[in-house]
C-alpha cells in the first residue's frame, strides 16, 4: 500500500465532496469526483471555478495555475471511474445502507491495493470496513467544514486497518497542508467527540427556556472566545446531521449528555435543519443562506421594558485580580468608585494594581495620560465596607466561598442606603442563597464578570425568583453603560458559560484516561477543528485545576448526572497539588518564573 496517492476519486460531490477535491486538486492531485446527481457534480465544478478565480483575483495563483488546478478535476456519475484511483474517499450521506452500498461496489472497480477512506463523522469505520474484501485498507479520513480553510483532518483506524494504509494517508494530509490527528474507531473520535456534546448541552438549556437562543451564543462567544455560538453552529452542520452523530455517540456510550435533546428530534422532523434549509434555530434569509432575519423570536428592545434605578456610585468588594479588573471597568466608564478590602493596605495594593493596568493601556496608546488620571481620581479605595453606606450598586468579588458571601452580604444589608442594588460576582454558588441572608432579597442580583474584567465584554445577569424587575433592569442598563455585553440567566450551577463550559472540559480529561488520545492531539483537535482559541487542557491549566474541580462538583451536585461526575484523573492531580500554571504543573509543567 506504499504507493504515491497521484490519482484521488472523490465520492459525493456535496458541500464537504466538493471541499476535499478543491484541496486535492490544489495540491496537484488528479481527482476524480463521482455523483449520482450530475447537477451535484456542476455545482462542484462551478465551486471550484468560482474559488479558483477568487485566488486569481486576490493574486494568490495565476491564470495559468488556476487552468492547471481545473483540468485536475473531472467529474463522473458512475463509480466505474473510481477504477484507477490509488485513494477513493467517500462523503456520501451518513447512514449505513448508503456507505454499505458504496464499499460493496466500489471492490469490484479499484485495484486490491487502492485505499478506502470513510469520511464518516459519527459511524463506525470498523463496522463499514467489515463490507469489504479487504477490510485492511479501509480507514476514516474525517475533513472538517469548511476542507480548503480548515487544518484538522483525522485519521481513523479500525482494529482491522493495515498501519501502511494509515501512514500513506497520514502522509497525504501533511502534503495538504493539513495537521493529522491519529485517533481509534469510536463515534465522533476527537473533536466531533467533545463537540457534540457541548452542543447538546446548548440545544438542551434553550429547550429548557433557560435562556434565549441569543444569550447562549453570545455568553459562548464572548465569554470562551468561540468563533459561533452552539445554536448557530447547529444550523451550519445541519440539525438533523447534528442529531445522527449523537445518536451514534448515546448508542456506544450510554451517557446522558449524548442523548439527543428532544428539540433536535423535533427540528428535524419539521424539516427545520438549520442553513440549509432556512429555518433551525434561526431564520435565514433563504435556503442555504446566511443572513440571519427576524422572527418571531427575535428580541424587541422595547418589550417588557422596565425602568431601572439610577446608579452614579458603585461600591466594589474584594482586593482581587478580580474584584481590582471591576472597579477599573466602572471606574473607565465614569462611576464613582469605593474599592473596599480587609484593610486600607489591600486595598491601596488593589488600586496600584489597577494604575499598573491602567499605565500598560497608556503605553499601547489606548488610553491617554489624562484618562489614566482621570479613572483614577474617581477610585477610593477603603478598609471598611462602612464606605459603602452612599453607593447606589454594591459588587461582591471575594472569595469563591459561600460563607464568606454570606457573611459579606449580611453586613451590605445593614450598611447599604435602601434601594441600593447588591450583586454578586459568583460564577458557582447560588445567588440566593447570598440573597436570603439579607432583609432585601429581591434587590440582591447575580453580575458574574468574567477575567480579565477589563477585556471580556460578558457579563451574566443572574436572577434569582426573588429579584425585582427594576434591579435586574438596573444591572442591565449598568453592563451597557460599562460597554459589557448582558446575558440573562436563572440562578442555577454554571449559568451560561460554565454549565456548557466545564462537562467539555471534563469530557476531555475522560478521553484521556481512556488512552483514547493524548492531551497534545486533543488540544490540537479542538483548535484547528473547532476553532477554539485555547485546546482544553491549554483552557484547564490556565484556570486551575482546582478551580475546574469546584465547579464541576458543583454541577454535579445540582443536576446529579452521573456524566457530570468529575473525571478521576482531575481529583487526583488536585490532590496531588498540581493546579495549572499557577503552581508550574498541571496537566503539564511549566517554567517557574
Amino acid at each position: 500500500m506504499d504507493i504515491p496517492l497521484t490519482t484521488i476519486a472523490v465520492v459525493g460531490l456535496g458541500t464537504m465532496g466538493t471541499g476535499i477535491a478543491e484541496v486535492l486538486a490544489r495540491a496537484g492531485r488528479e481527482v476524480v469526483g463521482i455523483d449520482v446527481s450530475e447537477a451535484a457534480a456542476r455545482q462542484a465544478v462551478a465551486s471550484l471555478e468560482a474559488s479558483t478565480a477568487r485566488s486569481v483575483r486576490r493574486e494568490r495563483i495565476t491564470e495559468q495555475e488556476r487552468h492547471d488546478i481545473l483540468a485536475r478535476f473531472r467529474t463522473f456519475t458512475d463509480l466505474q471511474a473510481a477504477a484507477d484511483a490509488e485513494l477513493v474517499i467517500e462523503v456520501v450521506p451518513e447512514t449505513y445502507e448508503i456507505k454499505q452500498q458504496v464499499f460493496r461496489e466500489l471492490d469490484a472497480v479499484v485495484s486490491p491495493t487502492a485505499i478506502l477512506a470513510t469520511g464518516t463523522n459519527a459511524l463506525s469505520v470498523t463496522r463499514l470496513a467489515a463490507e469489504s474484501r479487504h477490510p485492511e485498507r479501509v480507514l476514516g479520513l474525517h475533513f472538517f467544514n469548511p476542507a480548503p480553510a480548515m487544518k484538522l483532518v483525522e485519521v481513523v483506524s479500525s482494529v482491522l486497518t493495515a498501519p501502511p494504509a494509515v501512514e500513506s494517508v497520514t502522509r497525504l494530509a501533511r502534503e495538504l497542508g493539513k495537521e493529522p490527528v491519529a485517533v481509534g474507531d469510536r463515534p465522533g473520535f476527537v473533536a466531533d467527540g467533545l463537540l457534540f456534546g457541548y452542543l447538546n448541552q446548548a440545544a438542551a438549556m434553550y429547550e429548557a427556556n433557560y435562556a434565549s437562543r441569543e444569550d447562549i451564543d453570545a455568553a459562548m462567544k464572548l465569554g470562551c472566545g468561540l468563533p459561533m455560538g452552539p445554536l448557530a453552529l447547529l444550523d451550519l452542520i445541519g440539525i438533523d446531521t447534528a442529531r445522527t452523530v449523537l445518536e451514534a455517540m448515546y448508542t456506544a456510550s450510554h451517557d446522558r449528555l449524548h442523548a439527543p435533546a428532544p428539540v433536535l428530534g423535533q427540528l428535524s422532523e419539521a424539516g427545520l435543519t438549520g442553513r440549509k434549509a432556512g429555518r433551525g434555530f434561526y431564520t435565514y434569509d433563504a435556503p442555504g443562506g446566511q443572513t440571519v432575519v427576524p422572527d418571531a423570536l427575535t428580541p424587541s428592545e422595547s418589550a417588557g421594558a422596565v425602568a431601572g434605578r439610577e446608579v452614579s456610585s458603585v461600591g466594589v468588594a474584594g482586593s482581587g485580580t478580580m474584584a481590582s479588573g471591576i472597579a477599573e471597568v466602572f471606574a473607565k466608564a465614569g462611576y464613582s468608585v469605593v474599592l473596599a478590602a480587609r484593610s486600607q493596605e489591600k486595598a491601596d495594593t488593589a488600586k496600584a494594581r489597577i494604575a499598573t493596568s491602567l499605565g500598560r493601556s497608556v503605553s499601547k496608546g489606548r488610553l491617554t495620560e489624562e484618562a489614566r488620571d482621570e479613572t483614577l481620581g474617581r477610585i477610593t479605595p477603603a478598609g471598611s465596607l462602612d464606605s459603602f453606606a452612599d453607593v447606589d450598586l454594591a459588587v461582591e468579588a471575594v472569595a469563591e466561598d459561600l460563607e464568606i458571601k454570606r457573611e459579606l452580604f449580611a453586613t451590605l444589608d445593614k450598611v447599604c442606603k435602601p434601594g441600593a442594588v447588591l450583586a454578586t460576582t459568583t460564577s458557582s454558588l447560588p445567588v440566593v442563597a447570598v440573597a436570603r441572608v439579607t432583609s432585601r432579597p429581591e434587590d440582591v442580583v447575580g453580575m458574574h464578570f468574567f477575567n480579565p474584567a477589563p477585556a471580556m465584554k460578558l457579563v451574566e445577569v443572574v436572577r434569582t425568583v426573588l429579584t425585582a424587575d427594576d434591579v435586574h433592569a438596573t444591572v442591565r442598563e449598568v453592563c451597557l453603560k460599562v460597554r459589557k455585553h448582558p446575558v440573562d440567566c436563572g440562578d442555577r450551577a454554571g449559568f451560561i458559560v460554565n454549565a456548557l463550559l466545564f462537562p467539555y472540559l471534563n469530557n476531555a480529561i475522560k478521553m484521556v484516561e481512556e488512552h483514547y488520545a493524548t492531551l497534545d492531539d486533543i488540544d490540537a483537535a479542538m483548535k484547528l477543528g473547532g476553532g477554539y482559541p485555547m485546546g482544553p487542557f491549554e483552557l484547564l491549566d490556565v484556570v486551575g485545576l482546582d478551580v475546574s474541580l469546584a465547579i464541576e462538583k458543583v454541577l454535579h451536585s445540582e443536576f446529579r448526572d452521573p456524566g457530570l461526575a468529575p473525571a478521576p484523573l482531575l481529583e487526583h492531580l488536585v490532590a496531588a497539588g498540581c493546579l495549572g500554571r499557577k503552581t508550574g504543573r498541571g496537566f503539564r509543567e511549566y517554567a517557574r518564573r
